[in-house]
């Protein structure tokens, strides 16, 4: 049976939270009964998803969003990469299905209004009902990484959470935060390198990042991991996907400010 898809539209072009200077614009479905493997046809073709949402960009005038994924079994971690690996060793992960508490929401809210003071991004008043339909809505392919520091002053503490997907080729991840008390850590760094293990220890080829935007400092550090496969254009439903194979690291460049209301932390 197919999926459900209960509403379909593109968004007409407004401000571009990653690139100040463009309009973006969206296409979005709300489906419903979505299988991993069709999902994992969509992802292939550049789309996401938060909960029943199916997303992916639409803009006429910009292709600056482009799918990143990373080959698992060739993937090579930088020294940087390396360091926040091994300074993360200590803490527990634990992969499980996604839910939402009194727990996660504090850590949430911990983690955003740390950026809305150091990145100017807007407030998120994220209640537990909207964290349940973006982060944990029920789905055969979601999945949370959960990161406990043992050796917390009062016990075990929940310190990080990734959300993600897993389908029989792929894994994805899809959010990531963490308390500010962590910031010293690169935990995100780290999820990125330990959910490359996860997916090989599960037999997956590729690892999704979403996407690349080399203009906007929140996306661009996901073009660091490497070996890794950007998305030519925006392939259709019977359009097969092709990949471009990038090894070679980028030249330095100088890094832009913040951008007010980014918070694009896949």
């Amino acid at each position: 049976m197919p999926p459900k898809i209960v509403h379909h539209d593109t968004e007409p072009p407004g401000p571009c939270s990653y690139l100040p200077e463009q309009q973006a614009s969206l296409e979005q479905m709300v489906m419903m009964d979505v299988t991993a493997s069709e999902f994992e046809a969509m992802l292939s073709r550049g789309w996401r998803r938060f909960g029943p949402v199916y997303f992916r960009p639409a803009c006429q005038a910009c292709s600056e969003c482009v799918t990143l994924r990373i080959p698992t079994a060739t993937f090579s971690p930088n020294r940087s990469q390396r360091r926040a690996r091994a300074a993360c060793a200590r803490f527990r992960v634990v992969v499980g299905s996604p839910k939402v508490d009194a727990e996660r929401l504090a850590l949430y809210h911990a983690w955003h209004g740390w950026r809305e003071k150091s990145r100017e991004w807007q407030a998120s008043e994220l209640t537990a009902r909207e964290y349940f339909i973006q982060f944990a809505f029920p789905h055969p392919c979601a999945r949370e990484v959960a990161w406990y520091d043992d050796e917390a002053e009062q016990g075990p503490r929940l310190i990080a959470i990734g959300l993600c997907d897993e389908t029989y080729d792929s894994w994805s991840a899809a959010y990531f935060f963490y308390h500010p008390d962590y910031a010293q850590f690169s935990l995100g760094t780290a999820n990125v390198v330990k959910q490359v293990e996860i997916a090989l220890e599960r037999g997956l080829p590729h690892l999704y990042l979403g996407y690349r935007v080399k203009g906007c400092a929140s996306l661009r550090y996901k073009g660091t991991f490497r070996p890794h496969e950007l998305l030519e254009g925006r392939p259709g439903p019977t359009e097969e996907p092709r990949w471009q194979s990038v090894t070679e690291p980028e030249p330095m460049r100088p890094e832009p400010p913040p951008v007010p209301g980014d918070k694009a932390e896949e």
